[in-house]
């Protein structure tokens, strides 16, 4: 569009301007209003008239605007005009505003009547708002950052809003309007908000939108009290972050005085990619004293974020900015020497306080002087957390400061920044000097690996750069031989940290925990063959672990230590030093381990290397030296309060291998004697016992060895007693069988005196079978019979049927009565009827049929039908081949009855569960037994035409009459016995 008609089309305005009047435009007007003003000329002091008279006319003028269409109109002008496109538009404008002129003249402090004009003007120069929709309600005190939030959701967008260089002189009056009603009103903050949200349009004028809405919001906060002041806050950050550069910061930096918990947005919007002069030291300094006073928990993040946290964004704006933030190397050296200067100064002054003369008033000291104290609850000024100072940051000061001391979990993290730090600023030289410190003071793997990963990045990116730079065709061959020298040794520095890469962890975990033994022996390990570097760090390692504090195995280092002498050196390439592996194990004595254990392997170590280099007697004196019995042999063991030298006397693994060695190399004499040291010191176990007297009879000691197994039986009870005495006994037996039949018989019975009953099943069967051998037969019943009695219920059923197996052997099965007899007195009851089958079999060997169904009987109370058919069949099948009717009808009764009986006992459920596990379905009425027993089928041919003997609780309890025609009853059979019996012919 030419200047032309947009000179056109800004002639129209402004409208409202001066204020339009029937005087000076005839057609404001029409014969229609004549009647509403004269009911205003007759009412001119009614509200009401001119509220209905004001809503009535915009509502006509409201409908014609609708009617009026747009389509004539070139789209550019429509753009332009928007609203005030259309004549109709700019003639209701007029209208409206020469009634709400009139109306306001007459009440000028009317609220409603401003709010009411303002907002119609508005609709006409800003465009139709649209508001986005919003779930929930807002809060009524929101906090800074939910009200901005809530503020830049809420903001409208305008349809159809009047350009601000073609209607200029309209948004002027606009704002002249405005300015007029905050001159009535100027305490109503709805009405100020109003006017604020005039300069967050996007066609807003800039003469207005600039100064003058900084100006505009200035007032505003000055005007209204400061309870009020949150209602305005929001729309000047929005509107000063909407017109970034100075106005941003400004506004910010005076809001933060107020309210600092914007701080963190404040310091995104220095940042911003869409900042066109980002403030990265202001931010970080920001950043730096929210960090400080976080960790001081006199600041809340709003956005839930650490003190770590803050001091991470502070990092990361560091690495990003390294040359805007911080020094440089040669300003942070000095400024680090100066700071050295001034700690030595101040500790030269408390130390001089210190040793000056105090004076005293009265007994009662003065201080005249000392350091300076800063104030209790109050810090002092610092330059760092100043965003108004153009002073960078030592930043390396800082992070040691506020970061290395205070988060030491997060140490690899903070020295990869730093180093980082040091890139930015292209200190190549210092970032690996930081690399190298920080891998060097890490103490967890986590931390290391940070650094490690990115000092390895780094080094990479400095020869991939290199590479690149001697791809340059540019570079003369001077410049190229150069830069080969450099990358040549960037691969060498860049190889040899990959080389030292497993040293550098075993560093780390070592730092972590010096007492780690095993990655001690990792470290000896990792030096390979290298001689020096291996025994330098046994030293070192020795040196350094504290005994009381080690981990397992700390005598393994001294032992390898001595081995590594012993053998020459790790490669085996040097000759054998058995001196300086001697001094190694003789320093080894004296340490004062954490258990004895540990001091006599040390001992045993000794002695093996003596061995292993054929000096036998050698390995007995050291052996000699370790065993030797103080005075005071009252000392406890376990006593952790006496060192482990006073205690290592009553080492049992240390006199073992000192009996194991005089077994092997020493005479009979010298082994007894250390045998019987081991007795007297009562450390004895009972494998040393059996060993002594096993080596006594080896060398035909046997009365002594007899003699040792007797002094175990006095050192031990039961059950360790009784393995002895199985062993002693077995071997008093073999040796001399019958010939000292009453010794042997005596200590049989010693050995039973005090045995408990699930230990002395074996001893009686070995007397038992002593006995029967070489003794009565009568004896050995007895024996038996006694065995019975004492053994627990577990035994019991076997040691019975071994009983009776003798009984029968020696004696006949008829005196196996009275044994059967109290076996089934004194079993448990699934073990009784067990015992009762044996018993009846036995009586139908010997033809006593009716004392078999005797037991039968008896036995029949512990056998439920529905979990031991295999008794009933049994009976039933034993009723078949000896019994009659009478019997079989009492069996079947029998067998009724204990089924009800378990039936109606809470151990019914429990076996059917049993039943059910084992797979047997089973009727539980007892009427279904194999369909091969014919007497099965008799018993079922019994009960034909009859209601059931007993009926099972899970079928239906009622019992239902069989037909008629089944039954026989009234039929053409006659009358029939219910109670007969059916039996087959065959029976």
């Amino acid at each position: 569009m030419t200047d032309a008609p947009i000179e056109s089309l800004s002639s129209l305005f402004p409208l409202t301007f001066p204020i339009p009047k029937p005087t000076t435009h005839p057609d404001l007007l029409s014969p229609n209003d004549l009647h509403r003003e004269e009911d205003l000329l007759r009412n001119p002091n009614s509200f009401r008239q001119w509220w209905s008279s004001i809503n009535s006319t915009r509502e006509a003028l409201t409908s014609l605007q609708k009617a009026a269409s747009t389509a004539h109109l070139p789209p550019a002008t429509v753009e332009l005009l928007g609203v005030l496109a259309t004549p109709v538009a700019r003639q209701a404008l007029q209208r409206l505003t020469y009634l709400f002129e009139a109306a306001l003249a007459r009440f000028p402090t009317s609220f409603k009547f401003w709010k009411s004009y303002l907002q119609m003007r508005m609709s006409y120069v800003l465009g139709r708002a649209v508001k986005p929709k919003r779930a929930g309600g807002r809060k009524k005190y929101p906090e800074m950052r939910e009200a901005l939030e809530d503020e830049e959701m809420e903001q409208p967008t305008y349809e159809g809003g009047l350009n601000g260089v073609v209607g200029w002189l309209e948004w002027k009056a606009l704002v002249a309007t405005f300015e007029r009603a905050i001159m009535w009103l100027p305490n109503m903050p709805r009405i100020w908000i109003m006017y604020l949200s005039v300069f967050t349009h996007p066609l807003c004028p800039a003469p207005i939108s600039h100064t003058h809405a900084r100006r505009t919001f200035d007032r505003a906060l000055r005007t209204l009290p400061a309870s009020l002041h949150g209602r305005i806050w929001p729309l000047y950050l929005l509107w000063a972050e909407s017109r970034g550069g100075y106005s941003t910061v400004k506004v910010y930096r005076r809001y933060l005085k107020v309210d600092p918990s914007v701080t963190e947005r404040y310091t995104s919007l220095l940042l911003s990619p869409e900042n066109p002069e980002p403030r990265p030291l202001e931010a970080a300094k920001l950043l730096l004293s929210l960090a400080r006073k976080s960790a001081r928990g006199e600041y809340t993040s709003p956005e839930g974020k650490s003190p770590y946290q803050l001091l991470g964004e502070w990092l990361d704006v560091v690495e990003k900015y390294g040359d805007d933030v911080g020094l440089g190397k040669d300003d942070t050296e000095k400024a680090e020497a100066v700071r050295e200067r001034e700690e030595q100064e101040m500790k030269d002054t408390i130390e001089a306080a210190k040793n000056q003369e105090p004076a005293s008033i009265n007994g009662n000291l003065i201080r005249f002087a000392g350091p300076p104290v800063p104030a209790e609850g109050q810090h002092p000024y610092d330059e760092d957390e100043d965003p108004l100072s153009d002073r960078k940051l030592n930043v390396e000061k800082v992070l040691k400061k506020d970061g290395l001391e205070v988060y030491k979990d997060q140490a690899g993290r903070l020295w990869a920044g730093l180093a980082t730090y040091w890139i930015k600023c292209s200190e190549f030289d210092k970032a690996k000097e930081t690399f190298e410190k920080g891998m060097a003071l890490v103490v967890t793997v986590r931390d290391f690996t940070q650094i490690f990963d990115a000092y390895a990045e780094f080094s990479e990116s400095l020869i991939s750069g290199l590479m690149e730079l001697m791809a340059n065709p540019d570079l003369d061959d001077e410049d190229v031989a150069e830069t080969e020298q450099e990358l040549d040794a960037k691969m060498k520095e860049f190889e040899e940290l990959m080389d030292r890469r497993p040293f550098l962890v075993n560093q780390v975990l070592l730092r972590r925990n010096p007492n780690d033994v095993q990655e001690w022996e990792k470290r000896v390990a990792l030096w390979g063959d290298n001689d020096e570097k291996v025994a330098e760090t046994y030293t070192k390692a020795l040196e350094t672990i504290a005994p009381k504090k080690a981990t397992a195995n700390f005598h393994m280092l001294y032992v390898n230590f001595a081995k590594f002498y012993e053998t020459g050196g790790a490669s085996g390439s040097a000759e054998p030093d058995l001196a300086s592996a001697r001094k190694v194990l003789e320093k080894a004595t004296k340490v004062n381990f954490r258990t004895v254990d540990e001091l006599a392997e040390i001992w045993c170590e000794w002695a093996e290397m003596e061995l292993r280099n054929e000096n036998y007697d050698e390995a007995i004196r050291v052996m000699q030296r370790a065993t030797a019995i103080p005075k005071n042999v009252k000392i406890s063991y376990h006593d952790q309060s006496v060192p482990v030298q006073a205690r290592l006397f009553k080492s049992l693994k240390l006199w073992s291998f000192y009996v194991d060695l005089e077994e092997s190399i020493g005479t009979v004499e010298t082994t007894k004697a250390v045998y019987d040291k081991i007795l007297e010191l009562r450390i004895a176990n009972a494998q040393i016992i059996v060993n002594y007297a096993a080596f006594l009879e080896e060398n035909n000691y046997f009365e002594e060895s007899f003699k040792v197994y007797e002094r175990g039986v006095e050192l031990f009870t039961y059950p360790v007693a009784f393995e002895i005495w199985n062993i002693y006994l077995a071997k008093f037996v073999k040796r001399y069988g019958g010939t000292k039949l009453e010794r042997a018989r005596d200590l049989f019975e010693q050995a039973l005196e005090q045995c408990p009953e699930k230990h002395c099943k074996p001893l009686f069967l070995l007397y038992s079978q002593l006995e029967e051998e070489h003794g009565l037969a009568k004896r050995a019943m007895d024996i038996l019979d006694r065995a019975t009695r004492a053994v627990g219920d577990s035994d019991k059923f076997e040691m019975f049927t071994i009983y009776i197996a003798k009984a029968t052997a020696n004696f006949g099965l008829p005196a196996t009565r009275p044994i059967y007899q109290r076996a089934i007195e004194v079993l448990p009851d699934r073990q009784t009827a067990k015992m009762c089958l044996r018993f009846a079999a036995l009586e139908r060997k010997l033809g006593e049929i009716d004392r078999a169904r005797a037991i039968y009987a008896h036995a029949s109370q512990f056998c439920d039908p529905r979990v031991d058919p295999k008794f009933w069949a049994e009976w039933n099948q034993f009723e078949i081949e000896t019994g009659s009717e009478d019997t079989f009808r009492e069996m079947l009764r029998i067998k009724r009855s204990v089924q009800a009986q378990y039936n109606t006992e809470v151990s019914f459920l429990a076996a059917q569960a049993m039943a059910a596990r084992q797979g047997k379905s089973k009727d539980l009425d007892g009427e279904q037994t194999d369909a091969a027993d014919p007497m099965a089928a008799a018993e079922r041919e019994a009960n034909k035409g009859k209601g059931p003997a007993f009926v099972a609780a899970k079928k239906d309890t009622t019992i239902r009459q069989p037909p008629d025609d089944e039954t026989g009853v009234g039929g053409a059979g006659g009358a029939g016995n219910e109670d007969e019996i059916q039996i087959d012919d065959e029976f």
